[in-house]
């Protein structure tokens, strides 16, 4: 997620979807999670493709994030933010 404010928002769950949630965040924040979900929700109905742009942000994150890109740059801009730029191009 960018750097932006974040407004908070409060859901009643079951206990059972609490532990379940609690479960499958695991080592992830689950607010993250949570926000993962609506996103892929909200941005289609379609599970596959929702999940593919999914995966694209991810994969445009990390080579957004790797240190080693951000040390060399081409015109001005860091390799990674270029890269990421490209890989941002796959969603449909």
């Amino acid at each position: 997620m960018e750097a932006k404010k974040l407004i908070p928002y409060s859901v009643y769950l079951s206990r059972e979807h609490h532990i379940k949630l609690k479960d499958a965040a695991k080592n992830r924040k689950a607010s993250s999670l949570i926000r993962e979900a609506i996103d892929m929700i909200l941005s289609n109905n379609d599970p596959y493709q929702a999940g593919y742009n999914k995966g694209v942000a991810d994969a445009a994150q990390i080579v957004y994030d790797c240190e080693e890109a951000q040390m060399v740059a081409v015109k001005g801009k860091d390799i990674g933010a270029i890269l990421s730029d490209r890989i941002k191009e796959l969603v449909k």
